[in-house]
């Protein structure tokens, strides 16, 4: 794996709704090296006493224009610090790291689950998936409608609006979209047309609950783990995820791994 260090300016930083921000950046060389699922590292200019670098997923790339889009929740002092920063200034890159998506070869039909900002990991491997030929379905949950900030994009590759929940009925299902992944498998295993694959990202409750969900329909699945990296290239530790092979490093072992793979 072939790692990069750029410095990329600013060419966007707002604010798409509840808290969570698009920042879009000038770094052409990760644009093209990097693959759905990866992640950069951000070392964010302004920190002199938070030395450490933000993991943030690659929302997308625009290979003409050697652009990177990364989507962040506002949290802590640093993505605070991250909305500071202006059309201009520039943030330091490591990247594209880890392991993406991991498709199974010659499959047809895939079901996509995205929690929040997971859905930012995620639409990389629906663009990709779409031009494959793949059908591909999508379920969005968001704690609101303001928070789905990725519908209409996912849905724009799509062709379709993907099923949505919102845990306060704002938009489509009210409540968790666990039930829209139980439906969606159910009605596969009913009609005959089976997934071959399902990806989830989100918060471990979501990501442990539809590993379940497939590993009972006898369907292949991959997880994205947020995990807290120091180093973010395998060298420091911090980033262990415990799984049936012993301990694994998320930054470089993963991001994701196949769901049945993790000791939940």
């Amino acid at each position: 794996m072939t790692l990069y260090n750029e410095t990329a300016p600013i060419l966007v930083n707002e604010e798409m709704g509840c808290n969570i921000w698009l920042m879009t950046v000038k770094a052409p060389q990760i644009a093209a090296a990097a693959r759905p699922g990866q992640f950069v590292h951000v070392r964010i200019p302004g920190m002199d006493d938070h030395i450490l670098r933000r993991p943030l997923g690659i929302y997308a790339r625009n290979l003409n224009e050697g652009t990177v889009d990364m989507m962040y929740q506002v949290l802590g002092f640093g993505t605070d610090r991250m909305t500071q920063l202006a059309v201009g200034d520039s943030v330091e890159l490591i990247g594209a790291i880890g392991r993406g998506w991991q498709v199974p070869e010659g499959a047809k039909r895939a079901l996509v689950v995205a929690g929040g900002v997971g859905s930012a990991p995620l639409y990389p491997l629906i663009e990709e998936l779409t031009e494959r030929g793949m059908e591909v379905h999508a379920v969005l949950g968001a704690s609101t409608v303001d928070a789905l900030v990725a519908r209409e994009r996912y849905e724009g590759v799509l062709g379709c609006a993907p099923a949505c929940s919102t845990d306060d009925g704002t938009y489509g299902h009210a409540g968790f979209c666990t039930p829209l992944v139980e439906a969606a498998l159910t009605e596969a295993a009913e009609s005959g047309n089976y997934f071959d694959y399902v990806a989830c990202c989100g918060p471990e409750p979501l990501m442990r609950l539809v590993a379940s969900m497939a590993e009972e329909a006898g369907v292949f699945c991959e997880v994205s783990l947020e995990r807290r990296m120091a180093c973010g290239v395998g060298a420091c530790l911090s980033c262990v995820v415990d799984t049936v092979d012993g301990k694994k490093r998320a930054c470089v072992d993963g991001p994701v791994f196949p769901s049945t793979s993790v000791v939940w």
